[in-house]
């Protein structure tokens, strides 16, 4: 659901150090946000600090979030520290194997492009929509 961002209450966070919030916002112009932010009943964020930042950088007025249901003997602090331990960043195998597979997706091989081409010729051609 859309929350309006000044409605969000940012309390003391653990994460001090929010890193490129340039680089989040430039994601989100191209590819919008991916994941909701978490908060409470009451607004309070619990986990997305950084795509809070991120929005509010780009002027946004509304961030999709979701509301956490935390069920009873757990705080708000332990949904945050959970969201960023179990959050598990690429190997340097795997960022590179993604590199490649998009640079081949981005720049398609002659036969490849060829494939294409003539795939739309032939649903012009014939009126077949996708």
């Amino acid at each position: 659901m859309q929350v309006p961002i000044e409605d969000i209450v940012v309390k003391k966070r653990v994460r001090q150090d929010m890193g490129n919030i340039e680089a989040l916002a430039e994601s989100f112009k191209k590819y919008g946000q991916i994941s909701p932010i978490l908060i409470s009943k009451r607004n309070v964020l619990i986990a997305g600090g950084r795509r809070l930042e991120a929005a509010r950088s780009l002027g946004w007025r509304t961030i999709n979030a979701v509301i956490a249901d935390i069920p009873e003997g757990l705080s708000p602090l332990e949904y945050e520290v959970e969201e960023n331990m179990q959050r598990r960043d690429f190997s340097p195998e795997e960022s590179a194997d993604a590199s490649r597979r998009l640079f081949r997706l981005r720049n398609p091989g002659p036969l490849c492009r060829f494939f294409r081409w003539l795939t739309r010729v032939f649903k012009r051609v014939f009126k077949i929509e996708d």
